[in-house]
């Protein structure tokens, strides 16, 4: 005689098992919104233009070698044009510098000192500060204290006409970025300072020093 298979009910979830799912659940989600909330107050928003981020620069904009600096208020820093091969009362090179300063560097309008806002003095042809008397060549380079290192500098890029970019080098002897030289017969088309990119100036010998 066959004997008939009765089919075992499924058993459900209990009550307990529910909540535990429900709880698990809530705690991933949570979770996930935390973690999602620290990426978004983390990953930088700051618009084009605006100090901490990009700042284009027209090109029209752009100094003369060896002319006074062109103040960009909006980035906080100086544009200036070096080239200490030919030499005026702005710029020129010291004693102590092996090799020729030449090219675009944007130099940061705070005062290494105690953070004042310095600026350029047509008359004697440097930068000073009024807070406390600090003095800078056009590069940024110390001519006097109280400031006890150089201008900090931001990085620049830079597209010539022949569709190269250039990014501000490091200058490893001294650990700051050093100007971007043009090459000779290229035109610049595209310029901006990246103002969330910025690296200090080094301590070197004052140049009161060096000319006395």
């Amino acid at each position: 005689m066959a004997v008939a298979q009765v089919e075992q009910p499924v058993a459900g979830i209990s009550r307990r098992e529910f909540l535990y799912y429900i709880w698990g659940a809530s705690i991933a989600l949570y979770s996930a919104e935390f973690l999602g909330l620290i990426i978004w107050f983390a990953i930088p928003r700051i618009k084009e233009g605006e100090f901490g981020g990009i700042i284009p620069v027209p090109v029209d904009k752009i100094p003369p070698v060896n002319d006074p600096p062109v103040n960009f208020p909006e980035g906080r820093f100086w544009l200036v044009n070096l080239d200490s091969t030919a030499p005026n009362e702005l710029m020129y090179q010291a004693g102590d510098e092996a090799q020729p300063i030449v090219g675009l560097a944007a130099i940061y309008k705070v005062c290494t000192h105690l953070g004042c806002i310095y600026a350029w003095n047509s008359a004697t042809n440097r930068f000073e500060c009024p807070c406390h008397g600090s003095k800078y060549r056009l590069d940024g380079r110390r001519i006097a204290s109280p400031a006890p290192r150089t201008l900090d500098r931001f990085e620049v890029l830079v597209t010539l006409s022949t569709g190269e970019t250039l990014v501000s080098d490091t200058d490893e002897s001294l650990g700051f970025y050093a100007p971007i030289t043009i090459p000779s017969g290229a035109e610049v088309v595209d310029l901006r300072i990246d103002t969330g990119k910025k690296k200090q100036g080094p301590t070197q010998t004052l140049l009161s020093e060096i000319v006395a």
